[in-house]
């Protein structure tokens, strides 16, 4: 452990010798790669965690591999809402600005709103919580791709649970 400490003084006399300037970044990911995406994946998988949790209590089959299946779910729903929350956060704070904001004021209070939802998905296995999320991330994504002067289109998607989804139209 003493090593550290030794390690820390020589890095600071090397700087101090050679006057090297400190940097900070100021976002999370390289500049200018924002994709709303990731959060809306990870609405869509809350759902359909709430889903297979519903289809294992519902359907037959032993109680230790149910109880096995609804103890995975669990932790990956909570996961998954947690990621949503996540990356909606890193967007907000690190892409949108004051000209963002004043085009799109309602911006703040859907974040707000996603972070409330994604707290109640992770508390609890109302589908309606999940789908009021993915509805959520939804609009979030429609704001972004929207102040990006991209359009959109909403379709569903392609695997369970088969909700609408926003996606940009690009090219």
């Amino acid at each position: 452990m003493e090593s550290r400490p030794m390690l820390f003084k020589l890095l600071n006399a090397i700087d101090t010798r050679f006057e090297i300037s400190k940097i900070d970044a100021h976002c999370d990911i390289p500049c200018r790669i924002y994709d709303p995406m990731t959060a809306q994946i990870a609405a869509l998988s809350v759902v359909r965690l709430m889903d297979i949790m519903d289809e294992t209590i519902s359907g037959d089959g032993d109680a230790l591999n149910q109880q096995n299946t609804i103890a995975r779910c669990v932790g990956r729903k909570e996961e998954e809402a947690e990621k949503a929350k996540h990356e909606v956060r890193i967007i907000w704070g690190d892409y949108f600005k004051q000209p963002q904001f004043d085009a799109f004021p309602e911006i703040h209070e859907i974040t707000h709103q996603i972070m409330l939802t994604a707290s109640a998905c992770k508390q609890g296995t109302t589908r309606v919580s999940g789908e009021k999320l993915v509805e959520q991330v939804n609009r979030f994504a429609e704001i972004y791709w929207h102040s990006k002067d991209i359009k959109t289109a909403s379709y569903p998607c392609p695997y369970p649970p088969n909700l609408p989804t926003v996606y940009p139209i690009l090219g």
